[in-house]
């Protein structure tokens, strides 16, 4: 990992550049694929999994019968784990369900808020060498809790042409029955548009590589929204002597092994932390299956040493991580302190790992500085609000001169007549 001293704020802009493609790039690609996808339907889409996925399918619909054999298969160990965390998740986002609100704003004015399930959503599982099964109890549940009416999973088929049976068994568990063997943009532009297989959705969720982030910002212009822009996995931990260094690079490395793009950032105020983290990271390295993809993604990872906390808080804001850990003696005051971060751990006892399995909490956070303007997902990303107002005419004869003052400044006299028009037969009757 590279090493930085002291970096003053002019160079924080270069540190923190993010290694992944820009939009403008990609985005030629995304719009063939979801032209053809408009045009050809379920041929395009299995045209483009033989393409990028090396396997060609006859038929992309995951059957029952399919299921009931992956779920037979699954180890009981596995399933009590994946058990336990779907009761963790599912207890912290039941607790997000809110009362509506109902407010007399004035006498006779009566207004009220309801949370209403987006009807169809479409939920994007990342495939490839580490399938993301937690990212469907992530996913679904929430889902679930909200009451949207139909779920739809999309998850990248592997050379056989099949999905891993923990894949199946966890969509299963978690009501999720409507389930294609199809991956990347192709997935995006088929839950986007829908095809004659593919049901088209009103908001798609999860994460992907460069190629599925663009797809679905590119998803926005076709009437469907999305959770959020949720690129290559980042980590940051902030750690001064009270942290354990082994602790430090056992997460550091946890993320590294998502992929070769991912950024990882240890932020000290403890030089002989620099020493002992590196030497615990190479340590640990030279043991994992994955640590051809941690080193490619360490080589673009850094450690950063400031002089003060104050220093390290203003540039853990600036950077604004997906995952922040903070292993600080003083961990209240900083805590208290972070206004940009998608999740935080904290304590030397809470690793990253936790939340992206089985604490409770969601892993399906912004990358790339979109937490400053973007939550991870929650319960109310499946939820729509809606207001309702009712007034009575003692109440529209109260407001109503309010009204009317206000559409006659902004030279809207329609809107004043329609209060005028009412005033009028109150005033008659």
């Amino acid at each position: 990992m590279q090493r930085f001293i002291n970096p003053t704020p002019d160079q924080w802009k270069g540190l923190t550049q993010r290694g992944s493609a820009s939009y403008a790039s990609l985005e030629p690609l995304a719009k063939e694929v979801f032209d053809d996808v408009a045009q050809s339907g379920d041929q395009a889409l299995m045209n483009y999994t033989e393409k990028f996925d090396k396997v060609k399918l006859e038929d992309f619909s995951v059957s029952a019968e399919e299921i009931e054999v992956a779920k037979s298969r699954v180890p009981e160990k596995l399933k009590l784990a994946i058990q336990k965390a779907k009761d963790n998740i599912y207890r912290f986002h039941t607790a997000q369900k809110t009362k509506e609100v109902k407010v007399e704003t004035q006498m006779g004015v009566n207004c009220w808020q309801k949370k209403l399930p987006i009807e169809k959503v479409g939920l994007y599982i990342p495939g490839g060498s580490a399938p993301l099964f937690s990212t469907i109890l992530m996913l679904a549940i929430p889902a679930q809790v909200a009451g949207c009416s139909e779920v739809v999973l999309c998850s990248p088929p592997d050379a056989n042409g099949k999905l891993p049976d923990v894949i199946l068994y966890t969509a299963n568990l978690c009501g999720v029955d409507t389930i294609f063997k199809v991956g990347g943009m192709q997935a995006i532009a088929g839950m986007t548009l829908g095809t004659v297989t593919l049901p088209k959705v009103d908001k798609l969720f999860g994460p992907g590589n460069q190629y599925v982030t663009v797809a679905k910002q590119l998803a926005t212009q076709y009437q469907v929204s999305i959770d959020m822009p949720a690129g290559p996995s980042e980590l940051m931990v902030v750690a001064d002597a009270s942290a354990n260094a082994a602790f430090v690079a056992s997460d550091l490395l946890s993320q590294a092994e998502h992929g070769p793009d991912s950024q990882v950032l240890l932020v000290t105020t403890d030089l002989k932390m620099i020493d002992q983290v590196d030497a615990e990271v190479e340590k640990q390295i030279s043991i994992l299956e994955r640590q051809d993809t941690a080193r490619k993604a360490l080589y673009n990872s850094k450690i950063i040493y400031f002089d003060t906390e104050k220093e390290a808080l203003a540039f853990t804001n600036f950077y604004g991580a997906e995952h922040l850990i903070v292993c600080l003696e003083n961990e209240n005051d900083f805590v208290n302190q972070i206004k940009h971060a998608g999740s935080v751990f904290i304590g030397n006892y809470t690793p990253e790992s936790a939340g992206d399995y089985a604490s409770g909490t969601n892993h399906t956070l912004p990358t790339n500085g979109y937490v400053r303007q973007y939550s991870g997902v929650n319960l109310d990303s499946f939820l729509k609000a809606i207001t309702y107002q009712k007034i009575t005419a003692q109440g529209l004869q109260d407001l109503g001169p309010v009204i009317e003052e206000m559409a006659s400044a902004e030279g809207l006299q329609a809107h004043k007549n329609a209060v005028s028009i009412r005033l009028k037969k109150l005033s008659n009757e």
